[in-house]
């Protein structure tokens, strides 16, 4: 029988190896001072993590004399994680190593309204495609991490009413997974995968965010004290549903949402009814950068209504860098500059003299990057880690 005692010795194992994995502390003497532990209670911990396979030797730092210190780093290549960005029209899928590098990916022109049959049963065949192809087996994978544009259950997976997915409405989506991996399956919101992908990966520098996913669809990812702001029920950040006047039907069901006027959707709509052959966002962006007049101007006044309801936010959550991303985000300027020209007239000086408005970073693997992050930091949560090792 194990007893309290001897599960002890392992309390704060976690601690240390955020410590490690985030690159604040290599070193017993830098582990000691950051935590404030013991020097034995520090050498206890590292051996429990050495076992586990969690960190590595990486040999001897750097020394003014004597014997250098050993140094120890986190063990990203003792397994990978699987990624899915499943977008309103496109989905994208990666392997990564255990710290979210991209090992391998694939994409492909998925309507979600095809239902999670059609969706998911591709994400799982092309997970196996790419686990081939890096030379890993399914015991490899660590984790799973997906995004899906709609709302999630917290804790469950499940998604609930998502307006533009009718075929989803309860599917479980770690189910889906669980006879392939016997590993965890975190699921959000395609947006805030995305924002967690720049704020981990993008270089941005800031830890209050706003991210903003132009697509076919539009959506918010808000990021506040380096953390993902999700709300009570995780419904936080539904820009595209926001109602902003006009009676243009919507996707939802409802009419005025800033969707039906400035989403990738409502531009394809009515580059169609002008006799285009537009059905993605790729294809919005083609016309756009070929200089298409009609476009450009549809794309520079969807900026101007995003812009609208982005003037809203900073006023409410005084961000210090908006980053525009998504598909459709791809036309650059005109997107950009529309956003831009609302958002600085609207807000109030304090909130906006130093705002940054700015194109994402990561582009197409924001996503893909923030679903391995996602699942990355459930799986090495400190009280879990220490859990684990007890």
């Amino acid at each position: 029988m194990t007893t309290a005692g001897a599960r002890q010795p392992q309390a704060g194992a976690g601690q240390l190896l955020e410590l490690i994995r985030t690159g604040q502390a290599g070193t017993r003497a830098e582990l000691v001072r950051l935590s404030g532990f013991a020097r034995s209670t520090v050498a206890q911990r590292i051996e429990a993590l050495l076992r586990a396979g969690l960190i590595v030797s990486t040999g001897g730092a750097d020394s003014t004399g004597g014997r250098p210190a050993e140094t120890f780093a986190f063990n990203r290549t003792a397994g990978v994680l699987l990624g899915a960005d499943i977008g309103g029209s496109h989905t994208r899928i990666a392997v990564t190593d255990l710290g979210g590098e991209v090992l391998a990916e694939d994409e492909a022109d998925l309507d979600v309204a095809d239902g999670p049959k059609r969706v998911l049963g591709w994400v799982r065949r092309r997970f196996t495609r790419l686990l081939r192809h890096v030379g890993r087996e399914p015991a490899d994978v660590h984790g799973l991490g997906v995004g899906v544009p709609g709302p999630v259950e917290s804790g469950t997976g499940r998604l609930v009413s998502p307006p533009i997915m009718p075929d989803w409405d309860g599917v479980v989506v770690p189910g889906w997974f669980a006879g392939d991996y016997a590993a965890p399956v975190v699921v959000d919101r395609d947006v805030n995968i995305m924002a967690l992908g720049e704020l981990r990966a993008g270089g941005h520098d800031a830890t209050d965010m706003v991210v903003v996913k132009v697509g076919i669809g539009l959506g918010c990812g808000l990021i506040t004290g380096g953390r993902i702001y999700r709300g009570a029920q995780g419904a936080a950040g539904d820009l595209g549903h926001l109602h902003r006047g006009g009676d243009e039907p919507c996707r939802c069901g409802q009419t005025g949402c800033l969707e039906a006027t400035a989403a990738g959707w409502a531009i394809r709509r009515r580059l169609n009814q002008h006799g285009y052959e537009v059905n993605t966002s790729a294809d919005i962006v083609r016309l756009a950068r070929s200089g298409d007049h009609r476009t450009v101007r549809l794309i520079r006044q969807a900026g101007r209504l995003i812009g609208e309801s982005l003037a809203d936010v900073v006023g409410l959550f005084n961000p210090a860098i908006i980053v525009v991303g998504g598909n459709l985000a791809g036309a650059r300027e005109p997107l950009l500059a529309g956003i831009r020209e609302v958002v600085y007239r609207r807000s109030q000086l304090l909130a906006s003299r130093d705002l940054r408005i700015v194109p994402s970073t990561l582009g197409h693997r924001a996503g893909t990057i923030g679903a391995a992050m996602l699942v990355h930091d459930h799986l090495y949560d400190p009280h879990r880690v220490s859990t684990a090792l007890a």
